[in-house]
């Protein structure tokens, strides 16, 4: 199974938080994993957040960032192009997202996922609403 998962989604591998057995189950069954090229710093500012506000220490962020880069490594990474750029002005014309978000789902599209995960309901239905089978963590 070809799977794309956002940043809301991917982050609950490293922090613990409902839906974090899900994510890593489904990462477990994954044939593919893609990811779009703005995921890792996505999950790094959720981090550093984090680690501003004390919920990390800086051992347990170390610890977070190298096991994301890991994973990474693993992952197919999408890039933004043109027609990724494409897919996701219709995607923004057609539903209410931010750009970030248009740009998971634009990749994945792009990509043929054959599964979009993300934890944000907002840009699940967009992508329900675009032709993905979507999954909600």
């Amino acid at each position: 199974m070809k799977l794309l998962v956002d940043s809301s989604a991917l982050v609950k591998r490293y922090v613990l938080e409902d839906g974090s057995e899900n994510v890593n189950h489904l990462l477990s069954h994954a044939s593919q994993l893609g990811i779009c090229i703005i995921l890792v710093p996505e999950i790094v500012s959720a981090l550093n957040r984090r680690l501003r506000e004390g919920i990390l220490t800086s051992n347990n962020y170390r610890r977070i960032k190298m096991q994301l880069l890991n994973d990474v490594n693993d992952a197919t990474v999408l890039h933004i192009t043109s027609a990724v750029i494409a897919h996701s002005v219709k995607l923004l014309e057609r539903n209410k997202l931010r750009t970030l978000d248009a740009l998971h789902i634009a990749c994945a599209l792009e990509w043929k996922a054959d599964v979009f995960v993300t934890a944000d309901r907002r840009q699940l239905t967009a992508a329900a609403n675009a032709g993905l089978q979507t999954k909600y963590i």
